[in-house]
């Protein structure tokens, strides 16, 4: 089994930066892509960035040009850079990864239990 750990959420001003991480570990044999989702109260849950293992990237239009998402394979994290950062980015960030076990075994989601992202002066 895989665990996924987020870190690096907490309380910043509007115009202020945040690094979050995504730490995987456990038994698997292999991470695919992965993910980085958000949460605001009363709203549905929404891709905010993506990664592929080949370090390819695409991101949500409301945080293109602010956020860089990254990982290091090596280490199995994933980072979530956030600068420029606005009241609307506050919510609950969610690290998802596709992910097999142990070969040849079908990829399967695993996820993260979440870090609060609060921007507000």
């Amino acid at each position: 089994q895989v665990q996924l750990v987020e870190s690096g959420g907490g309380l910043v001003q509007p115009g202020g930066f945040l690094r979050l991480s995504c730490a995987a570990s456990g038994s698997f044999f292999i991470i695919h892509d992965m993910r980085w989702y958000r949460q605001a109260p009363g709203n549905q849950r929404e891709l905010v960035a993506g990664i592929t293992s080949g370090g390819s990237t695409n991101y949500a239009d409301s945080v293109k040009g602010r956020f860089t998402i990254s990982r290091d394979n090596a280490e199995n994290t994933m980072y979530l850079q956030m600068n420029s950062l606005k009241p609307e980015d506050t919510a609950v960030y969610y690290c998802n990864a596709d992910v097999v076990s142990d070969y040849p075994t079908a990829a399967s989601g695993a996820w993260g239990q979440g870090t609060q992202v609060t921007v507000s002066a």
